[in-house]
C-alpha cells in the first residue's frame, strides 16, 4: 500500500479537532506538566564565555546527572500519556479515558523494551561501523561513520515509528513481534513517511520561532529575568505537548492507512 500523506494529516487533525478537550487534558497532564515541572525545578545551568570547553562539559554533565531522578519517572509518564494518546485516537475500539489509561499501563513495558532493544542495536551498530571507519580512515573516516550512522538511524527510527500504535492499537504485548510489525507496515513507505514527519517538525520548528519572536525576545527584554523564564518554562512546555499530541495522531493515521483500517467516523468525538 502507497502511502498518502494528505489523506493522513486530514485524519489526524480531524481526530485531535473533533476531540480536543480530552486530548488536550490529557497532553497536558503527561507531557506539559512533567516538562514544565523540569523546567521550573531544575533550570538548565547558565554558561559563561571565560569557561573552558572542560568547564562546561563539566556543567552539562552534572546537571544531567542532577536530573536523572526525574527523568527517569518522566520517561515512564510520557510513554503511558503515548500509548493512552494513540488508543484513544483508534477509530475502531473507541475506548473511554479510564479504558485508554488502564490499556497504556499494561502496554508500557514492552513499549519501553521496544524502545530500550532498537536503541541499543543501534549503540551496537554506532560502535561497529563508526570504529570501524575511524581505524581505517582516520578523522574522515570518523565523520564518515558519523555520517553514515545518522542516516542509518533516521532510517530505522522511520521503520520502527509504527511500534507504539502496534502496542496500543493492535495490542501486540511482545515488543519483539510489535518492532517486526512496525517495520513491515513501512516496508516500501519510508521515504514518504520520512518526508511526513520531517514537514511536521520543519513547521513545529518554525512554530517554535515565531512565538520566541512574538513573545520570548519582548519578554526577555521588558520582564524580570524570573517571569521571563518561568513565561518561558510555561510556554515551552505547552508547545512540547500540543507537538507530541499531534505526533501521535499522526502516527495513529499512518498505522491506521497502513494496517489497512479505514473506520467510517476517525474523527468523531469520543463517546
Amino acid at each position: 500500500m502507497n502511502f498518502d500523506s494528505n489523506i493522513a494529516w486530514k485524519q489526524a487533525s480531524g481526530a485531535v479537532s473533533a476531540n480536543r478537550e480530552v486530548l488536550l487534558a490529557l497532553a497536558g497532564v503527561f507531557f506539559m506538566l512533567p516538562q514544565l515541572a523540569l523546567a521550573v525545578f531544575y533550570p538548565q545551568p547558565q554558561t559563561t564565555t571565560g569557561m573552558s570547553e572542560k568547564e562546561m562539559m563539566d556543567v552539562v554533565a552534572a546537571y544531567y546527572g542532577s536530573i536523572l531522578p526525574m527523568v527517569l519517572p518522566m520517561v515512564l509518564l510520557q510513554a503511558v500519556g503515548t500509548l493512552a494518546l494513540l488508543s484513544l485516537l483508534d477509530g475502531q475500539r473507541r475506548p473511554t479515558v479510564g479504558e485508554a489509561i488502564k490499556g497504556s499501563l499494561k502496554g508500557v513495558v514492552p513499549y519501553l523494551l521496544a524502545q530500550l532493544m532498537s536503541g541499543l542495536a543501534l549503540a551496537l551498530a554506532a560502535v561497529v561501523l563508526v570504529g570501524g571507519l575511524t581505524a581505517a580512515g582516520g578523522t574522515a573516516g570518523a565523520v564518515a561513520g558519523i555520517a553514515a550512522m545518522a542516516v542509518l538511524a533516521i532510517f530505522v527510527g522511520v521503520r520502527l515509528s509504527l511500534t507504539a500504535p502496534v502496542i496500543a492499537v493492535e495490542q501486540v504485548s511482545n515488543p519483539i513481534a510489535a518492532l517486526v510489525r512496525s517495520w513491515r507496515l513501512t516496508k516500501g513507505n519510508t521515504g514518504r513517511l520520512l518526508a511526513f514527519y520531517g514537514l511536521f517538525i520543519v513547521a513545529f520548528i518554525v512554530l517554535l520561532i515565531i512565538v520566541n519572536v512574538l513573545i520570548g525576545i519582548p519578554l526577555a527584554l521588558l520582564a524580570p529575568a524570573k517571569a521571563a523564564l518561568t513565561v518561558e518554562a510555561v510556554l515551552g512546555s505547552a508547545l512540547s505537548a500540543l507537538m507530541a499530541l499531534y505526533f501521535a495522531a499522526i502516527i495513529a493515521a499512518s498505522h491506521r492507512q497502513l494496517a489497512g483500517n479505514t473506520p467510517e467516523s476517525d474523527s468523531a468525538p469520543f463517546v
